[in-house]
């Protein structure tokens, strides 16, 4: 009966979604207030029911209800309960229905929170959103039921997927869907935008809290699908360029570029166009990453295999809302150019600097990931574009970046005394310049671009915190006087340090995991012994243990280093008998100096099983937890900025009185 319920609940949510992309678009054409103001129970309506299918499904999958094919194809009994609730959108089904609560949330947040929208720019953004909706939602319903019975009901259920069965994959895809759906209510203000002819500073202040929100979100996503893999799958890297992996990368990268130019939206009233070209191409790419994930053409850890016919519905989705509104954008947006003007040296040039690189490097990433699945439609041959490709295209482009980001804040607006912005950074050039020798010195022997990497993410956070530093005058002024601009300073300010530096010092981590790492595959025996980057490792044997519905094969190493013990390090190969699947968990000493990463798996040969050799794979990754620390302040920096003031609910409402307005 419950699943029932969930089913009935999505085709009422499809309803009201039809409704919603109707009326309140047509009520503001017509300037009919109560279709206008229809838009807001029919968004929170399409919550409530979506809401419900998403609370019966999981409700299933906790009650491991076989009767629901989902549940069958998806969980087990013997599962722990985290898992089994992860289930429900560990599928392509289940995570469908994710991502259309996450768009009815979405458009609910502003039926409730966007108080100080003009009610015709809400309705409109709010029916271009349930369209969205509804292209979603007959795609469920009619190719991807979650509620899908089957009968007789098994006794017991296929299990998860065990890669998915791990606490960083249970939060990595809502996190994810959150950043990747939450650019639709961005792309639903662009076209509303163009619908009604006008962009303003306004506009832009509506649209920034909602695309930080999805950026946010994005980050946190990737940032933790990545951590995952580099501790789940055994190979002991963090990022391999993987086709799914690039298809989140891509809507970040835009997402970053819209954040930037949004600003000059807001502050100048220029980019408009542009801005909302970005806004649309930002969610389009959320968009193709659901096609490629989903319609067959690739296979990933990370992917859903199903059959190619469901591709076809979401290609045609993807056809109309892109084509669809791109030819809106040809036809609405030469009416929205003009406002404030800026010569080649100001703040205004730099973040056009700053898009133009971020979406040449969404092409770059672009053009790998599909140019093999494009050549293999053509031409039947099969290529691969890994990363010695992005590395070598998309590297500089980033470096070139990095370089230009240190310098922006110093920039003012409209026109900026070049040489000024200079004799302020000239001491963090140098201070830059002494720790990259200092690097060198203490670790030779990587690729010279590893070093430039190293100079350039040096720059970006000594330049950081010198202009925070010159804001709140810092040594110019006493204590109570810094302390006094801290405080002052809009969070949306800190926000912006905190991320920059964050993203510094996650560079940092990456070269040196990439460029210092050292790595040994051995075959190794009980009494074996391992040296690497001065850490002696003991290989002590191989244990059997049962898990609640696995086995694991336990082998355990002992530490020592210059003669101390350190640590012992217990990694696993898991095999999981229903999903006839085995796993690698692999065991880490981490410290903010490095990793000491261990994983093991069976030999080649089955007389070295026999006599108790094991491949062990060890390796020590410097710097590598820097890049989980600037991942985390890129969030934090987000949400630091997303608290200011101005930015939790748009424009700000005008004051009733002028006794009434706070002074500025």
């Amino acid at each position: 009966m419950i699943p029932e319920i969930g089913h009935f609940s999505l085709a009422l949510a499809l309803a009201l979604a039809v409704v919603q992309g109707i009326l309140p678009i047509l009520g503001a054409s017509r300037g009919n207030a109560i279709w206008i103001q229809s838009a807001r129970p029919l968004a929170l309506g399409q919550v409530v029911f979506i809401g419900l299918a998403f609370v019966a499904l999981m409700r299933s999958f906790v009650v491991s209800d076989f009767t629901v094919l989902n549940v069958v194809e998806n969980s087990h009994s013997l599962k722990p309960m985290l898992f089994k609730v992860a289930g429900t959108w560990g599928s392509h089904e289940g995570s469908l229905l994710l991502w259309v609560l996450i768009l009815a949330v979405f458009g609910g947040g502003v039926a409730l929170f966007g108080t100080n929208i003009p009610a015709a720019t809400k309705a409109r953004t709010l029916s271009v959103q349930a369209w969205i909706s509804v292209g979603f939602l007959t795609f469920m319903l009619f190719t991807s039921n979650p509620f899908e019975r089957v009968f007789p009901a098994p006794a017991d259920g296929n299990d998860l997927n065990p890669l998915l069965q791990d606490v960083g994959l249970a939060m990595h895809p809502p996190l994810l869907y959150f950043g990747y759906v939450g650019f639709s209510i961005v792309f639903s203000f662009a076209v509303a935008a163009l619908l009604e002819g006008r962009v303003d500073a306004a506009w832009a202040r509506w649209v920034r809290p909602w695309t930080l929100a999805a950026w946010m979100s994005l980050t946190a996503g990737i940032a933790l699908g990545s951590w995952w893999a580099y501790y789940e799958l055994g190979w002991g890297g963090w990022w391999f360029w993987d086709p799914v992996e690039n298809v989140s990368f891509m809507p970040w990268l835009l997402g970053t570029a819209l954040l930037h130019s949004a600003i000059v939206t807001e502050k100048r009233d220029a980019f408009k166009s542009w801005t909302i070209l970005l806004a649309i191409l930002t969610f389009s790419l959320s968009l193709l990453g659901t096609f490629i994930v989903r319609s067959g053409l690739l296979t990933s850890v990370h992917a859903f295999a199903v059959d190619p016919e469901r591709g076809l519905y979401i290609l045609g989705l993807l056809g109309l809302s892109i084509g669809g509104s791109l030819a809106l954008y040809a036809w609405r947006a030469p009416v929205m150019e003009g406002g404030g003007l800026f010569k080649p040296v100001s703040r205004e040039a730099g973040l056009l600097l700053n898009n133009l690189i971020l979406a040449a490097a969404t092409g770059t990433v672009l053009f790998g990931t599909l140019y093999p699945l494009l050549l293999e439609a053509v031409t039947g041959d099969k290529i691969s574009v890994g990363p010695p490709f992005f590395n070598a295209a998309f590297v500089p482009m980033m470096l070139v970046l990095v370089v230009f980001m240190a310098v922006g804040p110093f920039l003012s607006w409209k026109r900026a005394d070049l040489a000024g912005v200079l004799q302020r950074v000239r001491f963090v050039a140098l201070l830059a310049g002494l720790v990259v020798i200092a690097v060198w010195y203490v670790q030779t022997g990587a690729p010279v671009l590893a070093y430039i990497a190293v100079a350039a993410a040096v720059w970006l956070l000594l330049a950081t915190l010198r202009e925070w530093a010159m804001r709140i005058k810092l040594f110019e002024a006493p204590w109570s006087e810094n302390i006094r601009r801290a405080r002052g300073l809009p969070r949306a300010a800190h926000g912006m340090t905190l991320a920059h530096s964050g993203l510094a010092i996650a560079i940092m981590g990456m070269v040196g995991s990439s460029a210092w790492k050292s790595e040994e595959i051995v075959f190794v025996a009980p009494g074996d012994r391992v040296e690497i980057a001065g850490f002696d490792v003991l290989f002590e044997g191989v244990k059997r243990n049962q898990g609640p519905n696995y086995f694991a094969d336990q082998g355990t190493l002992r530490v020592w280093s210059d003669g101390a013990f350190v640590t012992t390090l217990l990694p696993e190969r898991r095999s999981y008998p229903v999903a006839r699947s085995t796993t690698t968990e692999s065991a880490i000493r981490s410290t903010l100096a490095g990793d000491l990463y261990a994983s093991i798996a069976e030999p080649a040969s089955d007389q070295a099983l026999q006599s108790g050799a094991w491949t062990l794979r060890i390796l020590y990754e410097p710097l590598v937890n820097l890049i989980w620390l600037g991942s985390a302040m890129l969030v934090l920096g987000g949400g630091l900025s997303l608290s200011d003031r101005r930015l939790r609910v748009g424009a700000p409402r005008r004051a009733k009185s002028l006794s009434a307005q706070p002074a500025e």
